[in-house]
């Protein structure tokens, strides 16, 4: 084979396909050219056939093609042309990251496809009057970074973010790496929730000028105590001082209480876009997300901010699970989701009870759970994050302790009670989620765990206890002695 020819040619009219690109299995469904999610998902033979069907189609796996360019789709691995189903031009042009490649059809069908099934899973989940979005290979907060970067041309005076307080670093940098202020507005507490301190924010607004603000920047999905912020109340604020309303939605596409926020705050105010996840919403490696919006020349310029061309990956992976699940699968995994969450919380509250804590009031938040800590940061300072030590070695994995008075800077600003999401929180608490994909077995080996790691502590509590009581009295007996 001469050095310009491809061992995977498009399969045209007089031309020859790779052996066995066809060997098995029948035609990709129709949805796929409908842009539409299939309801039932399909088998893995079918979805490789339809990868393969794109990949023909590109022209670095032309048989006859010769290309002379910097950039030919040339990849010197075998095993890393696999693993891309040989999609190796990648996402968009230049300048926009939505645009067709002539040389990558392919390639650029995979990115308008995945793109309107994602947005037809997102109508699925809650936002129905949605009209654009577009995944970006990036996560989360990068994402965000670039609607700030979009509102930049729009708002060129202005110099703040109006920022609800949520102790999570990314989101916080998101802003900084824009160039931007962050002005943290701290949340009041409501029984054990904080939520979103509108007064202030309104003051704030007030006080710093509409036209200086670039926008409000709020969020969904987060750690409970913290509840997902007053969306519709700050959606009205922002279309009564004509502000914008980016909403950081990181793993709030699983939660239907989310969702609704998002499509409320849009029905009475204005909410321009939102930035969820990929990786936390549909269970796929982690580096991309989808912005989505209810404006669809907004949502195109900041794809068009995008610079240079994008990496195909997180497109193709959302792409491979969303037509392996079905809308009837992503539907499962929900209603799931949504399940363990109860008995997340049922549990918890059983096992805080036998150890003199609680289980904190939080039902504004659909996924996160709290329990107090109280009695064990009593006990010894140290052993609130002793616990998170103990639970990680024990291979629990993503539980979270939050100790009183944490203190940490990011980016110059200083956050007191860091990871309590408030300056002052009245008590120690751990956190654990139910998320998309969680098991039974997950929530009941977490609780087998935790309860014999908090009779550890108990019991040396009481080991320490008796010491003590011990010494004292020697001390006593001793003192009479003299």
């Amino acid at each position: 084979m001469g050095a310009c020819q491809s061992p995977w040619p498009p399969g045209g009219k007089g031309q020859r396909r790779r052996p066995g690109a066809r060997a098995a299995g029948k035609r990709p469904p129709a949805e796929a050219l409908l842009g539409k999610c299939p309801e039932d998902g399909w088998d893995e033979s079918t979805i490789e056939l339809f990868l393969h069907e794109l990949a023909i189609m590109d022209s670095n796996n032309f048989l006859g093609n010769c290309g002379v360019g910097e950039r030919e789709g040339r990849v010197a691995s075998g095993l890393v042309a696999r693993r891309h189903y040989r999609l190796i031009h990648g996402i968009g042009r230049s300048g926009d990251i939505s645009a067709v490649q002539p040389k990558a059809a392919g390639s650029s069908l995979l990115n308008k496809l995945t793109n309107s099934v994602v947005l037809d899973v997102i109508k699925l989940a809650g936002v129905r009057t949605v009209t654009s979005c577009f995944v970006v290979p990036m996560a989360t907060g990068m994402s965000l970074t670039l609607c700030f970067l979009t509102l930049r041309h729009k708002r060129p005076k202005a110099k703040y973010i109006i920022w609800p307080r949520i102790d999570q670093k990314s989101c916080f940098k998101s802003m900084i790496t824009a160039g931007f202020e962050p002005v943290v507005i701290e949340n009041v507490l409501e029984g054990d929730e904080l939520r979103t301190d509108l007064e202030a924010v309104e003051a704030k607004i007030k006080a710093l000028g509409a036209e200086n603000i670039l926008c409000v920047h709020s969020t969904t999905s987060c750690f409970a105590p913290r509840v997902p912020d007053r969306l519709e109340e700050l959606a009205v604020i922002c279309a009564s001082y004509d502000i914008p309303h980016i909403v950081n939605n990181a793993y709030g596409v699983q939660s239907s209480k989310c969702m609704h926020l998002i499509q409320q705050g849009a029905r009475v105010g204005r909410i321009d876009a939102f930035v969820q996840s990929l990786d936390k919403n549909f269970m796929v490696p982690v580096g991309g997300a989808i912005i989505a919006g209810f404006n669809e020349s907004f949502i195109q310029e900041i794809s068009k901010m995008y610079p240079g061309r994008a990496s195909a990956s997180p497109s193709l992976d959302v792409l491979i699970t969303l037509l392996s699940l079905g809308t009837s699968g992503y539907k499962k995994l929900l209603k799931e989701r949504k399940e363990m969450f109860l008995y997340l919380s049922s549990e918890l509250k059983k096992l805080a009870d036998n150890h003199n804590e609680r289980l904190l009031d939080t039902p504004h938040n659909p996924i996160s759970l709290a329990m107090s800590l109280k009695n064990l940061n009593e006990t010894n300072d140290a052993a609130v994050t002793q616990l998170g030590s103990m639970l990680f070695t024990r291979q629990v994995s993503g539980a979270r302790v939050v100790p009183c008075g944490s203190v940490q800077t990011v980016n110059n600003y200083t956050f007191k009670g860091f990871m309590s999401h408030a300056n002052d929180y009245p008590c120690a608490y751990l956190n654990a989620a139910s998320a998309i994909g969680i098991k039974k077995q997950d929530v009941d080996v977490f609780l087998k765990r935790l309860d014999k790691c908090l009779k550890t502590f108990r019991k040396e509590a009481k080991q320490e206890k008796s010491i003590n009581e011990i010494n004292d009295a020697n001390a006593a007996t001793e003192q009479l002695e003299d």
